[in-house]
């Protein structure tokens, strides 16, 4: 179904046309006084300076053709010309049924469906995730779970780096280390020689070590770009050593995500797009767009309207090495011919902002895709400590995100040591969803691309706009229909002041998620997620569904709250977070 305000346009777009004016006046918008009315449209303002005629005789005009729909219980014009508009109760009764009868629990579907990549996670194989890799899992997760369930094709890609240096550092460690394994050999035979294998908590150790060791020791640091080199020109004992290192890592990195309840549709790495490096430099030469400088192959990517100096794109070092820049041109190229995407959006850190600005303009110069396809760059904020720095371990390192994940797991179940809601068998697994519950939202709330303090005793709060509670009113509405049985649950009729102002915020919600996709940003989904629960607490303490004695009104109620539990469960599914039965 369509959002309320795109059924109210269409409506009272008409009742312009009928008065003799240009149906586009008739765009209607969200009041924010709720105080004086649902909805308000502003179009006689426009139409004064078109017809040379006072603002509040075209809303006059307006109004008194929308009086006769039956559709609203109140239209007011207010001088100069605003045009305030109040549901009546059958319509927003009618609203409410059609929400509970869609499959898609309000939320609007796309006119034109499109294709969309989402480029979010962004691990290096063989280094650990770490909470720096947070933001970017649960934020491209939920745009992901929120441009699917507005009815597009989109898909996840964890888009690895699985080819650069950090590959080169490893294989020189083990080197170093393990120097007799077979690997390490120039007569190296892929089709009978094996690799030995690799632990996860191997690589852990070995990455950091050998970066810090490439930047005290020359020596080591020329070996690692040498060993990077041999791997990319096709060493076989490099190959089949770094295919053990992404075995081992990817398995890691799965089961790390598996716990944040984040799921990629591709794992492509850097290694995939490489194939594509050639044609992305046939494409830059034909086109005259790169030129050597310094020794570099470079693109220019300023623009007449830049108000400081763009430098610009190298594509290929002095060295004939790739660099990132390189490797996501060609990834675009991969994607382009893969997928054909309407979108590609991409999830990650704000810093990065001034790379990808060069790879979009470099992109668009050499024609990768078409004209009309989105390129966006999402950048997000950090996650900071109490001291409003990036949130470290207590001894200042950077905390690794199955630390964190162990770390709110267990903050969770020192909160249910002695409930009784929860077997013990059961107790962990429930006190992970919790504490997920709240590091998501407590995430999420906030937009995508502000810093925000990490907060762990806050999140976990049953009180306030937390995810707790949020699950917390999940779970009494599951009490409250258990205890219901089998009672009849359907809609008869609005009864109370506080049931209309929940089925207002129930209507108004398919708004909620086109802005939120619109504007590519969880926290609306958040909010409003809060404000159904927050609006559901005053229906239900005015209103006590269990003790009514009219069966009409009891059986309405019931069918409510049902609906919010729905439609609540639907924000909560697309933030990533999973509902429980009780609390």
């Amino acid at each position: 179904m369509q959002s309320i305000t795109k059924i109210l346009t269409v409506i009272v777009s008409d009742a312009f046309d009928k008065c003799g004016y240009d149906s586009k006046l008739g765009t209607v918008t969200a009041s924010d006084r709720l105080d004086l009315c649902q909805f308000q449209c502003n179009g006689a303002f426009a139409g004064a300076k078109l017809y040379k005629k006072a603002p509040f005789m075209i809303a006059d005009d307006v109004a008194k053709v929308l009086q006769s729909e039956g559709i609203f219980s109140k239209v007011d014009v207010v001088k100069p010309g605003f045009l305030n508009l109040t549901l009546s109760d059958d319509y927003m009764l009618k609203l409410t049924k059609e929400i509970e009868a869609d499959k898609f629990c309000g939320v609007p579907q796309a006119e034109k469906p499109q294709t969309i990549i989402i480029d979010y996670g962004g691990p290096n194989v063989a280094k650990p995730l770490h909470i720096g890799h947070l933001r970017s899992a649960i934020i491209g997760e939920s745009l992901k779970r929120l441009a699917r369930a507005c009815g597009n094709t989109v898909y996840g890609d964890v888009h690895l780096g699985d080819w650069g240096l950090q590959i080169g550092l490893v294989i020189a460690e083990l080197n170093e280390r393990y120097p007799d394994r077979k690997c390490f050999s120039e007569d190296f035979n892929a089709d009978t020689d094996t690799v030995e294998p690799l632990s996860a908590e191997l690589l852990c150790e070995v990455y950091p070590f050998a970066s810090k060791k490439s930047k005290e020791n020359e020596d080591f640091k020329a070996k690692a770009h040498t060993a990077t080199f041999e791997l990319q020109n096709g060493r076989a004992g490099y190959i089949a050593l770094w295919k053990e290192i992404l075995r081992v890592s990817i398995a890691d990195l799965k089961d790390n995500y598996s716990k944040l309840d984040v799921d990629f549709d591709y794992w492509y790495g850097e290694s995939d797009a490489d194939k594509y490096i050639p044609e992305l430099m046939k494409i830059l030469e034909d086109k005259k767009l790169s030129y050597e400088s310094n020794g570099a192959l470079v693109v220019d990517v300023e623009l007449e309207s830049d108000k400081a100096p763009m430098p610009p794109v190298i594509v290929r070092k002095s060295d004939n090495s790739s660099i990132y820049a390189t490797t996501d041109l060609a990834t675009i190229i991969q994607r382009e011919k893969d997928f054909h995407p309407n979108k590609i959006w991409y999830v990650v850190d704000k810093r990065q902002e001034l790379h990808f600005t060069q790879v979009f303009r470099c992109a668009r110069r050499a024609e990768l895709v078409p004209a009309e396809t989105e390129l966006e760059f999402l950048g997000f904020g950090t996650m900071n400590g109490s001291d409003g720095k990036p949130y470290k371990t207590r001894d200042g390192g950077v905390m690794r995100l199955s630390d964190l994940i162990e770390t709110v797991t267990n903050a969770s179940l020192q909160r249910l040591e002695n409930s009784s809601f929860v077997s013990e068998d059961d107790r962990e697994s429930y006190a992970r969803k919790l504490g997920m519950a709240a590091v998501k939202f407590g995430d999420l709330i906030n937009h995508r691309s502000k810093d925000y303090i990490f907060d762990l005793d806050k999140f976990l709060s049953s009180e306030g706009k937390t995810g707790i509670y949020l699950l917390y009113t999940v779970s009494r509405i599951n009490s409250i229909m258990k205890k219901a049985g089998d009672a009849k649950a359907e809609f008869t009729g609005i009864y109370t002041d506080e049931e209309r102002e929940l089925m207002l915020k129930l209507i108004m919600t398919g708004d909620v998620f086109n802005y939120a996709m619109d504007e590519k940003a969880p926290n609306y989904i958040c909010e409003n997620a809060y404000q159904l629960a927050v609006s559901f607490s005053r229906f239900y303490h005015e209103n006590h569904i269990m003790d009514e004695k009219d069966e009409a009104k009891k059986a309405s109620w019931l069918a409510l709250a049902k609906l919010v539990r729905t439609v609540i469960t639907k924000h909560l599914d697309i933030l990533g977070i999973e509902t429980v039965e009780n609390m």
